[in-house]
């Protein structure tokens, strides 16, 4: 029988390419089904969920976004989701207007205030504050104008947050807890160094003095300094039920502050309880 060797040859030829395509069209396949990677939490356009809770720290509230991802509120957490909402248009098209944060200052505060059951004055003596976050500037490019509000364990001289409790909702209603308000260590209140009044101080923050309300101008430093002063004397004198003798201090803001919104001023007694 006449062989033809060459035959087996001729077949392997027309045979790879068609091997070569059913390859590469299962290559495409794979990939065209392989799951897309998530989105960044600050490149999605759907606001975060209320009431989340993450593990911040004092470096993540100096960005406008944050990527973090929620973690259980049951686990060790130092920051917890308050509220949540729209930017209007009004508040400007950049992403770093001015007007963002002139419009969501008084909002988050209320709803701080609210969520943990403080009056304004007590707002600011307590060893909690929040910050707020917006979309990635990409996200906000294409139209997602969320904000978020969250409560962090720690105050804006903090190095480091705390835990919360769980739950944080609701935390002064009651009496308050004595690990969360402020007292200070050092021989005056300027410089001092800010604790928890459960840890041994030499004053505490016992009161605040309205300077002003929303809209009014600036009073100016000396007016403001001697104003806190003069009030601070009398209610310190009064919280410490009128001593023959005794010592207080206070914290005053400046134009900046005002400008935030910020229209108190913080007494301070000299005292170690």
């Amino acid at each position: 029988m006449t062989q033809h060797p060459t035959g087996a040859l001729r077949h392997d030829r027309r045979a790879a390419p068609l091997l070569l395509l059913l390859a590469l069209a299962l290559l495409l396949s794979a990939c065209s089904s392989a799951p897309l990677a998530p989105k960044a939490a600050s490149d999605r356009a759907d606001p975060p969920e209320l009431g989340a809770c993450y593990r911040l720290v004092p470096k993540d509230v100096e960005s406008p976004s944050n990527d973090a991802e929620p973690v259980a509120c049951g686990s060790e957490h130092t920051a917890q989701t308050f509220a949540i909402g729209t930017l209007p248009d009004s508040t400007g098209d950049g992403y770093d207007d001015r007007g963002h944060g002139k419009w969501i200052y008084p909002r988050c505060e209320a709803a701080f205030e609210k969520f943990l059951g403080v009056d304004e004055s007590l707002a600011m003596r307590i060893q909690l504050s929040w910050a707020w976050f917006r979309p990635s500037e990409s996200a906000w490019d294409d139209g997602a104008r969320w904000y978020r509000c969250d409560l962090v364990g720690g105050t804006t001289e903090s190095t480091a947050y705390r835990a919360l409790p769980e739950p944080t909702k609701g935390l002064f209603r009651a009496k308050p807890p004595e690990e969360w308000l402020t007292c200070a260590t050092g021989a005056t209140v300027l410089g001092s160094t800010k604790v928890p009044c459960s840890e041994k101080h030499d004053w505490r923050a016992v009161t605040t003095i309205k300077l002003g309300d929303k809209g009014d101008p600036y009073p100016g430093e000396r007016l403001t300094q001697v104003r806190t002063r003069d009030f601070c004397s009398d209610s310190v004198g009064a919280w410490m039920n009128y001593p023959v003798d005794y010592e207080f201090g206070f914290t005053w803001f400046k134009q900046g502050e005002w400008q935030a919104g910020n229209r108190r001023s913080i007494c301070w007694a000299k005292t170690d309880r």
